[in-house]
């Protein structure tokens, strides 16, 4: 039975703080071998996520793994103890990308080779990969019928007159399939996730799979449709994978990408079983780059340790009427905050600072993403920004609930209170960002909120700034205020 990881290293550029063993503020290349490792050995992770979307490819990751750390990776097993996960392009979004996803693929084998060396048996490195933006079944067929067909299936194709075939010439193609992980990161797809995933597992009936693993977004979803719709379209999704399970006779494990800020997911060390209880079935939880850089790290590796040993309780049961009824007028109002200050939100986005070495490449609500004639920097970015300038995006959209509204809201999401709250210790009341109507009703329902002073003062420097159009001084301003959250964006 396989130990399927509860945590997963990723490589979002969320954290304020660099990391000791970077060569400079803006990680890429070699850096991402030591962080791979690091978040192994140091912090306990079970997983890396090696994304190989937007940046420059690096199919020798496994080979640098073992060469630069081989004491450490004789007594933890590659593949077995430590996992390595490739978040490959989709190529019907990803147009220019579409090749790197078979690039990837033909790397797998050659990894395995590597790995097969090292230990002197057959384990096999990378036999997962995550699709992101999947929207149907045959996404994830092709992939996993390219790779049987093209990558390990070609060790049979012959090649001369004497019935010499690659394997023979080559040696052997392993593994000889692999596993697909849908990451679903729109509201359509996370609420067809059931139908999707059952399609794709029926379409490798036949084979032996003893489990699937399914991504829900969680920063995604709170940038196209506010923070609330996020949380209850994952509990809905989480609810259909529990259905899908027992009807299928297979078990599921469901993943979910969670950052430090409230409105991307609010997982940080001190907060790691409080996440744990708004999405009890969830199995994995991604570890971004805050969580991972921006505290003490004896208080990161005690809450990695925490999530380890926590238990996956069933899936709440939601009235899904209801919550997509509700999520229809908030949405809009929350669509409104951001359509009136997207010119703003893009002005000051420029000075976010990067913290990855990444092409611009198509998001959900991206760079080549428009919401109605506007376009809007990628959710990170976008978050960053708006806290910098004293108005959290969490409180986009909430003066729409009535007082039922509210009621249902705090019944189903078990941190709302929580989250919001941490969001309003950041909230300058001077943002040219809060509404009136906003403004209201946070003195109605949260009268006694606390704010972050180092916070406030910062802001009211950056506000200052920006309503002079003076922006030389920003992007340092931006990170002083970060340094005060403990996250970017």
């Amino acid at each position: 039975m396989e130990k399927i990881p509860k945590t997963m290293s990723t490589q979002h550029p969320d954290n304020v703080n660099t990391p000791f063993f970077a060569q400079s503020s803006i990680m890429g290349g070699e850096d991402e071998i030591q962080e791979a490792f690091y978040a192994y050995s140091h912090l306990g992770i079970q997983e890396q996520m090696w994304d190989v979307e937007g940046k420059e490819v690096d199919t020798y990751v496994v080979k640098k793994l073992l060469s630069k750390f081989e004491s450490y990776f004789r007594k933890n097993i590659l593949g077995q103890d430590k996992r390595l996960i490739m978040r490959v392009p989709n190529p019907q979004v990803e147009k220019a990308e579409a090749k790197v996803l078979l690039e990837t693929l033909e790397s797998i084998p050659r990894s395995y080779d590597a790995n097969a060396l090292f230990y002197d048996a057959p384990y096999a490195p990378i036999h997962e990969v995550i699709l992101p933006m999947t929207s149907s079944a045959q996404q994830l067929l092709l992939i996993h019928r390219y790779y049987k067909q093209f990558v390990s299936g070609k060790a049979q194709q012959i090649l001369d007159e004497r019935g010499t075939t690659l394997k023979q010439w080559i040696g052997e193609f392993k593994p000889e399939s692999i596993h697909v992980i849908p990451l679903f990161e729109d509201k359509e797809n996370m609420l067809h996730a059931k139908t999707i995933l059952k399609e794709y597992l029926k379409g490798i009936v036949g084979e032996q799979i003893p489990y699937q693993r399914v991504f829900f977004a969680r920063s995604d979803p709170a940038m196209n449709y506010g923070m609330i719709s996020a949380i209850l379209l994952n509990k809905l999704a989480l609810q259909d994978m529990q259905e899908l399970e027992e009807e299928m006779k297979i078990r599921i494990y469901p993943i979910i990408g969670v950052g430090s800020a409230p409105f991307r997911g609010h997982l940080t060390p001190p907060r790691a079983l409080k996440v744990i209880e708004e999405y009890p079935s969830v199995h994995t939880f991604t570890i971004q780059s805050a969580f991972k850089y921006d505290y003490d790290v004896n208080e990161v590796k005690d809450a990695i340790q925490a999530i380890h040993q926590s238990s996956t309780h069933p899936a709440q049961k939601l009235d899904k009427k209801k919550v997509l009824a509700l999520m229809d007028h908030y949405a809009k109002a929350y669509e409104n905050h951001v359509l009136t200050h997207a010119p703003l939100i893009n002005r000051v986005s420029k000075y976010v600072p990067s913290r990855r070495l990444r092409k611009l490449h198509i998001g959900l609500f991206g760079y080549n993403r428009r919401l109605k004639g506007e376009s809007l920097p990628r959710v990170i970015t976008f978050t960053a920004t708006l806290y910098s300038l004293g108005c959290p995006p969490e409180l986009f959209g909430l003066e729409s609930l009535s007082e039922s509204d509210l009621a249902f809201v705090r019944e189903t999401i078990v941190n709302f209170d929580e989250d919001i709250l941490e969001a309003l210790r950041y909230l300058n009341p001077a943002s040219p960002c809060i509404s009136h109507e906003l403004s209201l009703w946070i003195k109605k329902h949260f009268p006694n909120h606390g704010t972050d002073e180092r916070h406030l003062k910062v802001t009211n420097y950056i506000i200052e700034k920006v309503e002079q159009h003076q922006h030389h001084d920003l992007e340092a301003l931006i990170l002083q205020a970060a340094s005060f959250r403990r996250f970017l964006g």
